[in-house]
């Protein structure tokens, strides 16, 4: 992964599994989606890039239209993540859709409760995972209105 160049991040994909990321990655691209998406492997390193911390500290702090979250991951889980960046003033306007294999209805609940704006549980079938990424995405990407431009 490179941190060198800087480009404008539209959509923040943190995903520990590869398998589900390279499909999000693929709607996203289908759909020309793809152009600033930057993935990340955990929820460790989805706090370092969102503060601009260890080896993002050269970059400015990114502005993304919309982060797709995860919630199992290693590290730092994605309801630590969401609680981290909703409560700081610098990233809580981020809309931030958990896209996740959990129905637990514990998770659901706590990630409303800390300010996410959608809760998506991945399908199982390649096809409809592909259609539900391509949606969120055209949705945050190209039809809401963010504060700044």
């Amino acid at each position: 992964m490179t941190h060198g160049n800087y480009e404008p991040v539209e959509i923040l994909l943190v995903e520990d599994n590869p398998h589900d990321a390279e499909i999000t990655l693929r709607a996203l691209k289908r759909a020309n989606f793809a152009n600033h998406v930057q993935w990340l492997k955990d929820g460790e390193e989805a706090l370092e890039f969102l503060f601009s911390e260890g080896p993002f500290e050269d970059q400015p702090t990114p502005r993304p239209r919309v982060m797709l979250l995860d919630i199992k991951m290693p590290k730092v889980d994605g309801i630590e993540v969401l609680k981290r960046i909703k409560a700081d003033s610098r990233t809580h306007s981020i809309p931030v859709v958990m896209l996740t294999s959990s129905k637990e209805e514990s998770d659901l609940v706590r990630s409303y409760d800390l300010g996410v704006n959608s809760y998506l549980v991945k399908p199982v079938d390649f096809q409809r995972f592909s259609e539900e990424v391509t949606r969120v995405g055209y949705y945050w990407v190209a039809m809401n209105q963010m504060p700044g431009g």
